[in-house]
């Protein structure tokens, strides 16, 4: 319990039942604002997860859920959107006392909870997960998009309830029962929504297997993902717990989506306006507090106007309001926790250079991190995402070393570009390798809702998006009369 909010337990839900984890982790979670320890992260135990996996598979052999109209799964899809929907300003509080992200960006952010539901269930009206073709014959050729098993939702601490619910959306509209890990980090947010999800189906009469909840670290996720059971993971983290899902999912050939981050890189084009290329900079360095896998990286800057905006960019830091994430009016919060600060002065300490801070943040309180460019950092020492409200700034001369400076790097998730011949910025965004470029832009959202979402190199595997993060717990079956051919005719 907090002085500042009321906590939720973070419970577990197993087969239809909610109760308390009866394990905990070393980790002693903390209000990131103030520092104050709020206890022991909650675990559940291996027997229960393995209840919890069991559930799903009799839910999965069952196949209720997909015995109904494809109409009526997206009227329950819906319920609990609208369900959400009435809950977004509480989750979003949770989001931000947990994260430290403040409340404005956790509140626009929160609008994708009730959002994912709603999309996903739009999704199944239009067909996502069947198409007809005419064979040569002139037969139905049906092409189904069926559940390949249960599932597995694994979420990170940075805006765990908005992608907690978009990969839970879209197991849930595959038709595939779904078990949801939060992060042992911020598990509030994410139980509250997991709440709301099961009370909604509950009432709509589906089995309490469909969907449950466990809570956990490392151990946890490891045996939800190496259980032969299971057979589609998604998986939003860190490159060493990717890898780990990875090698576990390989053991079994289950279906695999992995975001992994990256260290992403913004150009800026000669002809651009400083001003401009400051304030994109600013954006993409502090939104969630700099910790987002789409966040500012490296600034790649002419020569000839390197000084002009990072000077630029000092001062809208300068300009922050930092403070409590629960006050409408903070534009900067804490890390997410003391670990995650001291973990990044260490890496800028490493990383050498000149660091460069304008923000003024408490001393002695909470888990505050001024935002820091890094300037005089070689591009090959500079490689790795660092996962904070800290950025390497790089200098070129030709367009040519301005791309190699962007794709020096052996992620590719996002890439920015900004300058003021859009059709020259365009041109060098499409050479940036990296599953989204955008010109012009600084916003958390994607380019288009119907867009995927890849992710290139180390930054991940397979995509996601609308569409795509539902067709991840598919598998598609084709099923029609073969008729007579030429070959037997003749």
């Amino acid at each position: 319990m907090s002085n500042r909010i009321e906590l939720p337990e973070p419970g577990q839900l197993i087969a239809g039942e909610w109760s308390a984890p009866v394990e905990q982790l070393d980790l002693v979670l903390e209000d990131p604002f103030t520092g104050r320890e709020l206890g022991k992260a909650a675990a559940s135990s291996a027997a229960d997860v393995d209840r919890a996996i069991g559930a799903a598979a009799a839910a999965y052999d069952a196949g209720g859920w997909l015995e109904l109209p494809v109409e009526r799964r997206a009227e329950v899809l819906d319920a609990v959107g609208a369900a959400l929907g009435e809950e977004v300003g509480r989750i979003a509080a949770l989001e931000a006392f947990a994260t430290g992200v403040p409340v404005k960006q956790t509140s626009i952010v929160g609008m994708i909870v009730p959002g994912a539901f709603h999309l996903a269930a739009q999704m199944l009206r239009d067909g996502v997960l069947r198409e007809d073709r005419t064979s040569d014959a002139g037969n139905t050729v049906e092409v189904h998009r069926l559940p390949l098993g249960p599932a597995v939702c694994l979420v990170p601490w940075n805006a765990p309830a908005p992608m907690a619910a978009h990969k839970v959306a879209s197991a849930l509209a595959a038709g595939a029962p779904t078990i949801l890990k939060p992060s042992e980090y911020a598990p509030y947010g994410t139980t509250e929504l997991g709440r709301v999800i099961s009370r909604v189906l509950a009432e709509a009469g589906v089995d309490p297997g469909f969907f449950q909840v466990v809570q956990g670290g490392p151990a946890v996720g490891g045996q939800l993902v190496r259980d032969p059971r299971v057979r589609a993971v998604s998986f939003t983290g860190g490159a060493v717990g990717g890898r780990a899902v990875a090698a576990a999912c390989a053991e079994d050939f289950t279906a695999l989506q992995l975001e992994l981050g990256g260290n992403n890189p913004l150009v800026v084009m000669p002809d651009a306006d400083p001003a401009a290329a400051a304030q994109a900079a600013v954006d993409l360095l502090t939104t969630l507090n700099g910790q987002w896998c789409r966040a500012l990286g490296r600034l790649v800057l002419p020569a000839s106007m390197a000084d002009e905006v990072v000077g630029l960019a000092l001062d809208r830091l300068a300009k922050l309001n930092v403070g409590d994430p629960l006050d409408p009016a903070t534009d900067l919060g804490p890390m997410v926790h003391s670990v995650h600060a001291a973990r990044l002065r260490e890496e800028i300490a490493r990383r050498g250079g000149t660091a460069h801070a304008s923000t003024e943040v408490p001393e002695g309180q909470g888990s505050f991190l001024a935002p820091t460019l890094l300037t005089g950092v070689a591009s090959e020492a500079a490689t790795e995402e660092m996962f904070g409200p800290v950025a390497t700034v790089h200098t070129y001369e030709t367009e040519a070393e301005a791309l190699a400076l962007a794709n020096g790097t052996p992620y590719g998730l996002e890439g920015y570009v900004v300058g003021t011949d859009t059709d020259r910025a365009l041109a060098l965004a499409r050479r940036v390798r990296a599953g989204e470029v955008k010109v012009n832009g600084s916003t958390i959202m994607s380019l288009h809702l119907m867009s995927p979402r890849p992710a290139w190199g180390l930054s991940g595997l397979g995509e996601e998006g609308t569409v795509e993060t539902i067709r991840i717990f598919t598998g598609a079956r084709v099923v029609g009369v073969e008729g007579m051919t030429a070959l037997h005719e003749q």
